[in-house]
């Protein structure tokens, strides 16, 4: 090193007399010392890279920097330093070897003086020990004041620190990336966060990753809940001339506001403003009007589980956490990371999860979030013994609302399954049987006697067809669709007319059926009724057969103009009353929401494709309902389309408690009353004659207008009934003050008793004329049947059957209505009432069926 020294003698010593004084540690020295020390001093110039002193050895020179760029070597955190610093002088002054190597980094100047000469003038002048010495005590009193400071901070902060992020963010959805995207973007600034979601979503997680992911990461984190802060925020804030606040002792850190929804309302000020503008008022009992504004320094971040405006509208970054039941796609990377995780800290195999059990965590929707399912791993894991898999058996979380009291056909009878996939159902059934029976049906009953005891299709159509469908829609629903004539000729309409004139259909006008659909539907229904009544249909066959060709006309139109099922879905009178009653049905069929959002990238069984994995080749629901956001059977003709094309295993045909979407997930359509009404009515309808003698009106129904306003009447005028029991409820209700459920509401109430009505009044058509099919089709074609067996119900037997059916139906519309009404008993009094006298008056018209017999 010395030969690299270049020694010069100074040129210019009352300039560098300044420069020392001004510029360096030696410029509190008297002058008379500092000149003794400029004459002493020789210049060297080093090079880069340069070693100018080596830690531990003894010190051979004092230097003083005047210019280059000179660092320290081989410490944990290197520093600089400046012109001007004074190098070796505590070591000299102290008899200290050196603490620290340094290095040029850059062509270097320097002034030197030798350790033998210093200690010399050190001899020579008490002065400089004694300059120093007090500055070294000065420093000492700083660090001890600082020390103290520390250690006072440490302690406030202990309680409250996190040391690290425990996670990143698991998933590769759109939520996933877009979260790590917001996270990312709130490292780069020291600006304030909002992040907010549901329970359980470890949202002081997200905290921490944007804590240590930012430039701040060596400064402390911490998290305090805000339902534990005291009113007055003494903790926060400080108190004047007493405990140090954790903000004043955070410094540049960052504060994490925990469950800012639970703060005392007497901080939400104080929050606003420091969220404003970075200011606060320590606590100060005394005189608060003098109380010193102190600024913090810290970063924010506030922590909540909904979105609060006044705190959103002062923060620069707004993260919304997405709940687990909408990251279902994020579900297998998560319960694998649990798996990992829990295995390592238990010490123990990682096992693998089957299928069928992520499937059935896929149900489920989580409402305690990453929290529910990291506890439900660890007892999984926890469960197991001798196996290396989670199996569906061990993973149980708790049911969902939607899946409570269902329980899955298909899953229980493998074959059930199998035949509901197979070609046979509905398809073969439908084109090698439906589609050719009816062709005969209405062919007999425009050529064969018209009337029900001569002709077997005019039989089989009102006294079997009609009470074998309404007794079947507790238990099957809408079932009957899937194999309904009328669509099977609008399905080959379609076909045909493809072929022979290939196009392109239209899409449903959805917006204006959805509004109108169920209203032409109703009038259509209102028409049939009539028709039925005024021209005897029951009774007279070619009627029967126009009837079933004109609701077949428009299944072919509409087939031939719109794709898939329009008429089914929207126009339909008969699917019309079909969906109605297929509310109270005990079967349902639904998907797994979790499995599908998470595993279902084509939605085949909505939109129909190619075969995939074991999903078939299918074109579609053709009511394009999507099954894992049906809640309403109405909606679903179980025709088993999406059950054959999902390749997930997600489709469920569930059995469940009868007419239970109606009080959970059911929404009131004003056209389904209207309809509900006029099936209702239509009872009465029926026994228009037995009404007329029993009130002794006096009406000639063989005149067709006084027959046609009469009808019109009756279809009226029972409505009264519910309508005044409605109205003393309501008003009892809103003299109480309270909001009753609006009429559309309860009015599916009466549902049960509507249906029981109608079966109990094709009863006595079952129960009789059914039973003489065999001679009625001997007849039909004109050969004597006396001769051959007939079963008919002893007349008793019927009106008890009759009699029970209302019964029933009364008892079943009066739980349903307290399901849907969720008040007690009292306030549905009037609604009660008004079902126990139409179920008088039903029994009243139709037991005078079997009396009049």
């Amino acid at each position: 090193m010395q030969s690299n020294i270049d020694i010069e003698k100074m040129q210019n010593p009352s300039e560098l007399f300044t420069w020392l004084k001004e510029n360096t540690a030696l410029g509190i020295l008297p002058d008379e010392v500092l000149g003794s020390i400029e004459p002493l001093l020789k210049k060297v110039s080093l090079s880069a890279k340069q070693i100018i002193v080596d830690r531990d050895q003894e010190i051979a020179q004092l230097y003083i920097l005047e210019e280059g760029k000179v660092q320290t070597v081989g410490i944990n955190e290197n520093f600089s330093l400046l012109s001007g610093a004074v190098i070796n002088l505590q070591e000299l002054l102290l008899q200290q070897k050196a603490k620290y190597s340094l290095q040029t980094l850059t062509n270097t100047t320097l002034w030197s003086i030798s350790a033998v000469e210093f200690n010399r003038l050190v001899t020579q002048y008490p002065q400089i020990s004694q300059a120093f010495t007090s500055q070294l005590a000065q420093q000492v009193a700083s660090l001890s004041s600082q020390l103290t400071f520390e250690q006072e901070r440490q302690t406030v902060l202990r309680p409250y620190l996190v040391t690290k992020a425990k996670r990143g963010i698991v998933g590769k959805s759109r939520y996933a990336v877009r979260l790590r995207q917001q996270v990312k973007n709130a490292c780069d600034d020291r600006d304030s966060v909002v992040i907010f979601g549901e329970q359980g979503l470890e949202k002081d997680n997200i905290a921490a990753l944007i804590h240590y992911s930012s430039i701040d990461r060596h400064q402390p984190m911490i998290k305090v809940d805000c339902g534990k802060l005291q009113a007055s925020g003494a903790e926060l804030f400080g108190r004047v001339g007493g405990k140090l606040g954790l903000i004043e002792a955070l410094g540049k850190g960052t504060l994490v506001l925990n469950n800012i929804q639970d703060l005392p309302p007497e901080l939400n000020d104080a929050i606003l403003q420091l969220l404003k503008n970075n200011t606060y008022y320590p606590v100060n009992r005394s005189d608060t009007s003098n109380t010193p504004q102190k600024i913090s320094q810290a970063r924010l971040i506030v922590i909540a589980e909904k979105a609060l405006s006044d705190i959103n509208n002062n923060v620069t970054h707004l993260i919304k956490v997405p709940p687990l039941r909408v990251r279902k796609a994020d579900l297998a990377d998560q319960v694998n990371y649990y798996i990992s995780l829990i295995s390592r800290s238990k010490k123990v195999n990682k096992p693998q999860i089957t299928p069928e059990a992520l499937r059935r965590l896929q149900g489920y929707d989580f409402p305690n979030n990453l929290r529910e399912l990291e506890n439900l791993i660890e007892r999984s894991i926890g469960q197991l013994s001798g196996c290396n898999q989670l199996t569906e058996e061990i993973i149980w979380p708790s049911q969902s609302k939607k899946q409570q009291f269902r329980f899955n056909l298909l899953n229980a009878y493998p074959k059930l399954r199998s035949f509901l996939r197979s070609p046979w159902y509905p398809d073969r059934v439908n084109y090698g049987f439906t589609l050719t029976i009816f062709a005969l049906v209405v062919g007999i009953l425009f050529l064969a006697p018209q009337n029900r005891q001569e002709n077997f299709a005019l039989n089989i159509f009102w006294a079997w067809w009609w009470p074998l469908i309404l007794v079947l829609f507790p238990f099957v629903g809408r079932l009957w669709c899937a194999f309904c004539p009328f669509m099977i000729y609008g399905e080959v309409t379609q076909k045909l007319s493809l072929w022979l004139f290939p196009r392109q259909l239209k899409s449903w006008p959805r917006q204006t059926a959805e509004k109108w659909g169920g209203w032409f539907l109703f009038a259509l229904f209102t028409l049939i009724i009539l028709w039925e009544e005024l021209w005897d249909l029951p009774n007279t066959a070619y009627l029967s057969a126009w009837l079933l060709l004109i609701i077949t006309a428009g299944a072919m139109i509409c087939s031939a103009i719109f794709e898939r099922r329009f008429w089914c879905r929207y126009l339909c009178p008969i699917g019309g009353m079909n969906g109605l009653f297929a509310k109270l049905s005990i079967i349902e069929l639904r998907a797994q929401q979790g499995t599908c959002s998470a595993e279902c990238t084509t939605y085949q069984c909505y939109k129909g494709g190619a075969q995939k994995g074991e999903g078939l080749e299918t074109l579609g629901c053709p009511l394009y309902s999507h099954p894992a956001q049906l809640q309403d059977n109405r909606d679903c003709v179980l025709c088993m389309t999406c059950l054959k094309a999902c390749p997930h295993r997600s489709v469920t045909v569930n059995l469940r408690p009868p007419a239970i979407e109606l009080w959970t997930t059911h929404q009131p359509r004003s056209y389904e009353i209207a309809l509900l009404f006029l099936l209702l009515n239509a009872v009465f309808l029926h026994k228009l004659p037995q009404i007329n003698h029993l009130l002794g009106l006096g009406l000639d129904l063989s005149q067709f207008w006084i027959h046609s306003l009469g009808s019109i009447v009756v279809l009226i005028v029972p409505l009264i009934i519910p309508s005044i029991g409605y109205g003393i409820m309501y008003l009892s209700t809103r003299i109480k003050n309270r909001q009753p459920k609006s009429f559309i509401e309860l009015a599916y109430g009466y549902l049960p008793l509507v249906l029981c009505a109608n079966i109990a009044y094709y009863l006595h058509l079952g129960l009789t004329e059914g039973g003489r099919i065999l001679p009625v089709a001997w007849a039909t074609f004109g050969l004597d049947g006396s001769n051959l067996p007939i079963f008919v119900a002893h007349p008793a037997v019927i009106t008890f059957l009759q009699g029970f059916s209302l019964i029933f139906g009364m008892i079943c519309a009066v739980i349903l209505s307290q399901k849907i009404a969720r008040q007690s008993i009292k306030t549905l009094l009037p609604q009660h009432f008004s079902l126990v006298a139409l179920s008088y008056l039903f029994w009243q018209i139709i037991s005078l069926n079997v009396i009049s017999n």
